[in-house]
């Protein structure tokens, strides 16, 4: 099963390992240092405009900030 991050993105259900709100992460110091570090690598794929994300989805090889929120890719994966 595909589940759809935004834009044309399509990930198999079983190649992601993490779906992140952002809102809740960026409270944490540790995590804000993380996401940037993620932002300045080349691994990060921004599928919504720079400044609207509202989820990170970490995938076995790339990592995607989705303006979805992790609640709909939760239930779009029926893992809620």
């Amino acid at each position: 099963m595909y589940i759809h991050l935004g834009g044309d993105v399509l990930i198999k259900k079983n190649k992601i390992v993490a779906i992140i709100d952002l809102d809740t992460v960026t409270e944490d110091k540790i995590n804000q240092k993380f996401l940037k570090s993620l932002k300045n690598s080349n691994k990060v794929n921004y599928i919504s405009e720079n400044g609207k994300e509202k989820t990170l989805v970490i995938t076995v090889k790339e990592h995607y900030l989705s303006s979805i929120s992790s609640t709909t890719l939760y239930k779009r994966g029926g893992l809620v």
